[in-house]
């Protein structure tokens, strides 16, 4: 037949053909092969157009039975629960001690992953060392302590177990252990427990128990039919101290009569009783602690089965007595991404948007006051087929029960945009497309294209966005990176909250459900405990990017959010609500305010952030190293003399702080990383790249300036230049008289320093700005908490003053630099000065300004006294980190204890 409909044609073109061509046969042949071609791109189109054959929408097969009276009685049983929380009581701090085999073990990543995306924090130990110190100052270090494997608990050696078990009662805290083994046991003896265990089991139909006091976020009223692996415990007790918190059955084998038989005998718990003719087991077990006063929680697996990721949960939130519950409020955000933009064939359809009007009403059945959040590019309205357009129309006639929120015009990525005044031209015609339709332009909302401009931040965008559209709230999943998901945080930048946003599979290519990568049975698996679901478990606040796409065709999203909520009302005691975008983000930041003080990372090393930054921005205007102080040590001789080498560029002068920047100490962080580039000079072509530095001599006292500059300069070298600190004080002060701070004229240097806690409060600051810069050992380890050893370069005040040519030749040699530079023959001293000069020529030299070898009054001798008994354990301190770390010890602190008595 496929011949045969080829042969027609070809019969017909030789019967033409052969015979003489006249202009009415050649109209015949056109105009055949104009429909023959049309029929066969008609036929063409209709194979590769998905959109041509309408697929009939899946329907959510998450089936489960909700009581209304478990709902409302939910709260009241929750609260009255033994996880309350009496903070005031508990003696231990908010930390989890997690104690693994290695510090790459599987299992053990697995709790710590689960911590952190639940922002609870924690210790991690190597199991079968020494234990860590687990008091400090009268409270317990730890709340809970989890063993990633149960023998490491069992076998400990006597000393460290009474050690354990005996803070663990003193401090009222719990132990939690996973077992699974690669021995087949039956009826084995738990080491020093009246509990036995048979292990290499494969088990079917879990259930939680609904009476267990641990369930908080868990709902036991569904039964879990097949479970992975064949290497589960199951725990049969001999004591009323356990108590079940989950069963399963055993699949039958051959031996399992046996098997059963042996369970029955020993089992002493009522609740682990014959059942049709099948024993249930205990999978996970609660120990009350009534056998030795320890409560403990046991796990016959681990997270491979998803039920065991909340069960956790709720361990840790019962043993720790509520300390580490986490909220069961959850906030769900959907945003439906580009909702015009799309090729033909592939955007909604009336009856699409009639659908997600249903589907919107059957969530908020789940999700309080649900409403899907829709962003907008308005200049593809009406690109599609005349089907599609009457979609677009439906949307817009249909806009108030819908949220809004704006793209681009063009659907452009902002950070492409260096001027202003462009994305300014783009966003208002936007703005005039939305009030043409009449969709509302206050939510204050707005989402970056490709999440372009949010993070790493495009200054302009935040500027336009706030000039156009009032934005207060956007989104992305950049920050700090794209992955890990469970490490995404907010922040807060020029008054614009970024709320951190989720994933749920669905993409702008993920179309059918037929085409889903790895298929439906991958993305019922990511609903069905996997990794979107524990997404919901693990953000009391989610916002999730959905795309236009995702909601024509089969309708997909509908399907996945459906059956995603349902299958969390059907395992959880999770209450939802909607909130629009500035409500939500006032609630995440009163939920996490450490979140507010944004982290500003380098783009360059991270590929994604990298293609998300403006061309027009270069790594190469971030400094190779930092001079960070302290203040009144020689910094800015130090910084004159590092100017004069020719491999070597400072940054630009401030207007305000002069050659400092100041920037990862105070304000002027918030003001962004562009700003701060701005202080560096970019790269010639053609000529070789300086190596970038700039000092800020408060850097080095500065609590968060350490942290801030290693993510940002994680490869970056440290100076830092140590005088003797009461010295470096008493010069402070006087620095404070000469800029006629008015404390510092009113007392004097001896009432500053020895100022108590019923001093006035600002003599008690100016105390601290004296006397905490000379905590030398303090803030050295501060640093090293962040740079290697090898990074630091420690210099010798008082030799850099006195001999500053070797201390430069030392500089070069721990920087690398190219060429030497002879510092011999462009320095000289300056008697009138007391220190050295640059040499302009034969007969010139430029000196510091006139604040620098400033000559004092002799220091009170009562102050002295005071001062080196205050910074003696300091420096006694000094000296040996110096020698740890293979840094010359300098010679005023040599000098200094050699008079320690």
């Amino acid at each position: 037949m496929r011949l045969l409909r080829w042969n027609i044609p070809l019969r017909l073109g030789r019967h033409f053909l052969g015979r003489q061509l006249t202009v009415t046969k050649g109209i015949v042949i056109a105009v055949f092969l104009s429909v023959a071609s049309l029929l066969c791109l008609s036929f063409y189109v209709s194979s590769f157009n998905v959109h041509s054959v309408r697929h009939l929408p899946p329907q959510p097969t998450v089936k489960c039975t909700v009581s209304s009276d478990l709902l409302r009685n939910l709260h009241s049983r929750l609260a009255s629960s033994s996880h309350s929380n009496y903070t005031a009581s508990l003696r231990f701090q908010n930390k989890v001690l997690v104690m693994v085999e290695t510090q790459y073990s599987l299992r053990g990543q697995d709790v710590i992953m689960l911590l952190e995306a639940n922002h609870i924090d924690y210790k991690l130990e190597l199991a079968g060392k020494s234990l860590p110190a687990l008091t400090r100052a009268g409270k317990g270090k730890f709340g809970v302590i989890v063993f990633e494997k149960l023998d490491s608990y069992l076998m400990m050696d006597k000393w460290n177990r009474d050690l354990l078990d005996k803070y663990c009662r003193d401090y009222n805290v719990g132990i939690m252990a996973f077992t699974r083994t690669d021995t087949a046991l039956v009826n084995e003896n738990v080491h020093g427990f009246p509990l036995a265990m048979h292990t290499q089991l494969s088990l079917q139909n879990y259930r939680v128990n609904a009476q267990s006091d641990i369930l908080r976020i868990t709902r036991a009223r569904e039964v879990a039919r097949t479970l992975p692996g064949d290497d589960w415990t199951v725990f049969v007790p001999n004591h009323p101290t356990y108590r079940a918190i989950s069963y399963a059955n055993i699949h039958r084998t051959t031996d399992s009569d046996d098997l059963d038989d042996t369970a029955a005998e020993v089992t002493q718990d009522p609740t682990t009783r014959r059942a049709s003719k099948e024993i249930e087991y205990i999978v996970a077990v609660q120990d009350l602690g009534l056998f030795d006063g320890v409560q403990r929680v046991f796990f016959g697996n681990d997270f491979k089965f998803w039920l065991h990721r909340i069960l956790f949960l709720d361990s840790l939130s019962y043993l720790s007595h509520g300390k580490f519950s986490v909220p069961l409020q959850r906030f769900i955000l959907i945003d439906v991404d580009d909702i015009f933009v799309g090729g033909q064939g592939l955007r909604l359809h009336v009856d699409d948007v009639q659908a997600m009007l249903t589907s919107q009403k059957k969530i908020r059945d789940t999700v309080k006051g649900f409403r899907f959040n829709i962003g907008y590019s308005g200049k593809y309205f009406h690109h599609g087929t005349p089907e599609e357009d009457r979609g677009d129309d439906a949307l817009i006639a249909n806009r108030a029960h819908f949220d809004w929120f704006p793209h681009m015009w063009r659907h452009l990525q902002p950070h492409k945009f260096d001027n202003v005044s462009l994305l300014e031209t783009e966003m208002l015609m936007n703005y005039n497309f939305a009030q043409k339709f009449d969709i509302a332009v206050n939510s204050s909302y707005a989402v970056a294209p490709h999440h372009s401009g949010v993070y790493p931040v495009h200054e302009q965008l935040y500027e336009a966005w706030k000039r156009i559209w009032g934005v207060k709230v956007t989104s992305t999943e950049e920050y700090p990176h794209l992955r890990p998901a469970r490490y995404r945080r907010g922040f807060i930048h020029r008054g614009i909250k970024v709320l951190p946003r989720q994933t749920c599979g669905l993409f702008t290519h993920t179309i059918l459900l037929d085409h889903y990568p790895g298929g439906r049975e991958r993305l019922d698996t990511s609903i069905r405990g996997g990794e979107l679901f524990q997404t919901v478990i693990n953000n009391p606040i989610s916002v999730f990017m959905t795309h236009m796409s995702n909601y024509g065709n089969d309708r997909l999203a509908l399907y996945t959010f459906e059956s995603l909520l349902k299958f969390l009302q059907c395992w959880t005691n999770l209450q939802f609500q909607w909130l629009p975008p500035l409500q939500l983000a006032q609630v995440y930041f009163d939920m996490y305010p450490e979140e507010e003080d944004p982290v500003w990372g380098n783009p360059c090393n991270d590929k994604r952030h990298k293609e998300i930054w403006s061309e027009s921005k270069n790594c190469e205007r971030l400094p190779q190293f930092l001079v960070i102080g302290p203040q009144k040590t020689g910094t800015t001789a130090l910084y004159t003399f590092l100017a004069m080498h020719p491999a070597v560029t400072s940054n630009f002068n401030s207007p305000t702080t002069f050659e400092e920047v100041q920037f990862f100490n105070g304000r002027n962080y918030y003001r962004g990383l562009d700003w701060y580039m701005n202080f560096f000079p970019g790269p010639v072509e053609g000529s070789p790249s300086p190596v970038l530095f700039e000092k800020s001599a408060n850097y080095f006292d500065s609590e968060p300036a350490p942290y801030r500059a290693h993510v940002l300069l994680p490869h970056a070298n440290l100076i830092c230049i140590l005088a003797h600190p009461a010295k470096r004080a008493y010069s402070w002060y006087q620095h404070m008289r000469f800029h006629t701070d008015k404390v510092a004229l009113s007392y004097s240097f001896y009432d500053v320093i020895s100022a108590n806690e019923d001093a006035p409060k600002v003599l008690r600051e100016l105390r601290h700005r004296c006397l905490n810069p000379g905590l030398y050992v303090q803030h050295l380890e501060r640093w090293l908490t962040y740079y290697k050893p090898k990074q630091l370069l420690i210099l010798d005040g008082d030799r850099l003053k006195s001999d500053p040519i070797a201390v430069m030749d030392k500089v070069q040699m721990f920087l690398r630099l190219e060429p030497y530079f002879d510092y011999s023959i462009r320095l000289k001293y300056n008697p009138k000065k007391g220190f050295y000069c640059q040499v302009l020529n034969e007969h010139h030299t430029k000196c510091l300004g006139r604040s620098k070898g400033r000559v004092y009054p002799p220091m009170n001798p009562k102050a002295e006294q005071y001062l080196q008994a205050y910074y003696k354990r300091y420096n006694i301190a000094l000296s040996k980190l110096l020698s740890r770390l293979g840094q010359a010890v300098p010679g005023w602190l040599q000098d200094e204890l050699r008079t320690v008595e």
